[in-house]
């Protein structure tokens, strides 16, 4: 068990020595180094959600808005339980933004961002550091969480479909964040009841899982069931058998939600629509198909060199935490056996999503960049850690030559710091560089569709019944007419109130 905390321990960390102290007063702190670092990913992030503006409906979205408008969010999860897919929560956060029509689009990356952002943070913040014999910087949580959340939502192969398309983004991207937050109450857990609320919250938040991703809740189950088994290696007593019961009751919550999902006519009609009955998952040709196309995907991943952003903030947290004199830090062999295992779970639960999704994309998952979303948030935690554990490591030999007392890295560390911290500025500057043509785009198209949308509601309250509709598209959107037919073309249609739209060339 892990001693008592130190009582003279300050558990939000230091940030260097004090200043000189003012006239009357307490001395002044120096600002910690990892608040520095974390303005750039911030405003990486306040940049990106407020280019959300320029977001307009297209593809699915064109289908939920008339519904939701007619039928309100009950009638799109009555439709989604009973003919699409059985995503029960995905529906209700889908008619959330489709209730208010256009400007739940435009509002959809400002609120999504900082919800994604808001739960990284809370998990990061929760993290019992000082029970583990660590004392922790200030503005350290806000660092990691403000990284993976710019990461995650920025340095995807297409940041439009990750970020700004509501309709991928409440399947893929909100969703493996939103089963982050039930590690708050775990982390928070201080009493008896703490704990009950915590196994409730685990089980509620894999049942709403299950209902939301189907992937996603593939790579929970994963999570937990490695979590569960590692208990063993690093935990004892009554935390073991806590640790246990929790991994156990999110199990038994997602495979709930699973189960309402694949029982639903949705579901049943959805496996017919792709003829996933006709080919088991576990077929040999299935499996190879999906291993294939998971290392291509796993080779892009490793080749995306923005990545290495998450490995140099790690390093950072690893420079920059301290042990307090008496305190007893994880084990090196723990910390470890967890990256070891990280990088075996995020293999295991990457190519089990992968499998999960043939039935829809077949071996075209490789270039459906968003549907790596469900596994790609293990994947940037995971390298993270990596980054602490190596962090970790140069600070050891650092210190060795810093004189008894000191409080920040010399020699070697200190350069380790700053070579990281070069790093991580230059991959968010590259982030900007990329998210810019992307902002340009977005307001390009915008433009034209706010252009034509006044045209097209102007026209069909003269009494027109057909109407021409010229695709406007950005970041690979499906649009009316494209490459994969003209699917969403009469979803248009009811958006207009119109009989029926055909494809124009020219924008009116």
């Amino acid at each position: 068990e892990p001693p008592e905390p130190n009582a003279t321990t300050d558990t939000t960390g230091d940030s260097g020595p004090a200043g000189p102290a003012a006239p009357g007063g307490p001395p002044r702190r120096r600002i910690s180094p990892a608040a520095l670092l974390a303005l750039p990913p911030l405003g990486l992030l306040a940049a990106a959600m407020w280019l959300g503006r320029w977001v307009r409906p297209g593809a699915d979205d064109w289908c939920f808005l008339p519904l939701v408008r007619e039928e309100g969010v009950g009638g799109l999860v009555a439709k989604f339980y009973l003919q699409d897919n059985g995503r029960i929560v995905n529906a209700v956060l889908t008619g959330a933004y489709a209730k208010f029509d256009l400007a739940g689009h435009q509002g959809y990356a400002l609120v999504s961002g900082a919800l994604v952002l808001a739960v990284l943070w809370a998990v990061t913040a929760s993290v019992p550091a000082r029970d583990w014999g660590l004392t922790v910087p200030r503005g350290m949580p806000l660092l990691l969480a403000a990284t993976v959340a710019a990461l995650f939502l920025l340095a995807s192969p297409n940041t439009y479909k990750t970020f700004y398309w509501p309709a991928s983004s409440v399947s893929h991207t909100l969703a493996p964040v939103l089963s982050c937050a039930a590690l708050v109450p775990l982390l928070r857990a201080r009493s008896r009841g703490g704990r009950i609320v915590a196994l409730v919250a685990v089980f509620l938040a894999g049942a709403a899982l299950g209902t939301l991703s189907e992937e996603s809740s593939v790579v929970a189950l994963v999570v937990l069931a490695a979590a569960a088994l590692l208990g063993r290696r690093l935990l004892t007593g009554r935390r073991r058998a806590y640790a246990r019961a929790w991994c156990l009751a999110g199990i038994a919550g997602t495979g709930t939600g699973i189960l309402v999902l694949l029982t639903s006519p949705g579901s049943r009609n959805r496996r017919e629509r792709y003829d996933a009955e006709g080919m088991t998952v576990i077929a040999p040709e299935v499996l190879g198909e999906s291993l294939g196309a998971f290392l291509e995907i796993l080779g892009t991943l490793l080749t995306t060199w923005q990545y290495l952003g998450a490995v140099a903030v790690g390093a950072l947290a690893g420079l920059l935490v301290r042990t307090p004199p008496g305190s007893r830090p994880l084990p090196r062999r723990h910390t470890a056996l967890l990256v070891g295992s990280g990088a075996l779970v995020f293999l295991v639960a990457g190519y089990l999503c992968t499998v999960a999704a043939h039935s829809v994309f077949g071996t075209g998952i490789v270039v459906v960049t968003r549907a790596w979303n469900d596994f790609l948030l293990l994947y940037v935690v995971l390298l993270v850690a990596a980054g602490a554990l190596l962090g970790r490591t140069a600070g050891r030999y650092g210190r060795r030559a810093v004189p008894a007392g000191a409080l920040r890295p010399a020699g070697g560390a200190g350069a380790a710091v700053i070579a990281a911290a070069a790093v991580w500025v230059t991959v968010c500057a590259a982030l900007a560089l990329s998210l810019a043509p992307l902002g340009d785009a977005m307001r390009v198209r915008a433009g034209q569709w706010d252009r034509q949308d006044r045209w097209m509601r102007a026209q069909a309250a003269s009494g027109a019944r057909e109407l021409p509709y010229t695709p406007t598209s950005v970041g690979g959107m499906g649009e009316p007419f494209g490459k994969h037919g003209s699917w969403p073309a009469g979803c248009v249609a009811e958006y207009y109130r119109v009989d029926r739209v055909t494809h124009a060339t020219r924008l009116p």
